[in-house]
């Protein structure tokens, strides 16, 4: 997943983005609003972690703005205010939960898996499709009950999928959502982990639950 910090607080924001990115998300990191309202607009997220104090435009008008162009990604809010009037203004302007400083980045990490799980469409961290279990705060992966080994990108691969069912996924977005900005968005990478993904999920190649359509991408249908 591709996850935006908007933090003032150097240290914070290094050592938040540090910890999200050793947890496999991809991290756009920036500590001023104007610039970061940009980065809310125009990258390809999954979700946004803003400070409400951010210097040159607050994180209440980065949120404003970002609902205001139909961006639909979940906001988490960071504050160091803890008037209940605060909290209520940023979740009526669009935020979708909020985490008051100082915190525990274990609860940090809790609350970000839980929104990307709900914009998934998944109320808990264990999702099921046929023969697969996958534990999406755990990172743990079965099939047919036993356990499966993926490799890191293998997995960030399939858990994309996973939040995403039934959709059509360009070889662009699975390149923007699952690697740096400087990544070879014409590299064969994808398709190099999305052939050892199929044989790990489809040994047999009775299942099929990944789909290649043509000129467009792929389409996870585990039900299919």
């Amino acid at each position: 997943m591709r996850v935006l910090l908007l933090e003032d607080e150097t240290a914070l924001r290094e050592t938040l983005a540090e910890r999200l990115k050793r947890e496999g998300f991809v991290v756009d990191a920036c500590g001023e609003g104007v610039e970061g309202a940009y980065m809310a607009l125009e990258y390809p997220l999954d979700l946004a972690i803003v400070d409400l104090g951010l210097p040159g435009r607050s994180g209440l008008d980065v949120v404003k703005e970002l609902r205001r162009a139909d961006k639909r990604y979940p906001v988490l809010i960071l504050t160091a205010r803890d008037h209940w009037e605060d909290k209520v203004e940023a979740l009526e302007s669009g935020a979708d939960d909020y985490l008051t400083k100082p915190f525990r980045t274990e609860e940090l990490l809790a609350r970000v898996n839980a929104l990307l799980r709900r914009a998934g469409g998944h109320a808990t961290s264990e999702v099921e499709f046929g023969p697969l279990k996958v534990q999406l705060n755990s990172q743990k992966v079965a099939l047919n009950g036993e356990p499966l080994d993926l490799t890191q990108f293998e997995y960030k691969l399939l858990a994309y999928f996973v939040l995403h069912p039934d959709q059509v996924l360009s070889k662009l977005q699975l390149n923007e959502h699952l690697y740096e900005d400087d990544a070879d968005p014409e590299s064969n990478v994808i398709e190099v982990i999305l052939g050892r993904l199929r044989r790990k999920l489809d040994p047999d190649g009775d299942w099929k639950p990944i789909q290649t359509l043509r000129g467009r991408g792929y389409r996870f249908s585990p039900d299919a």
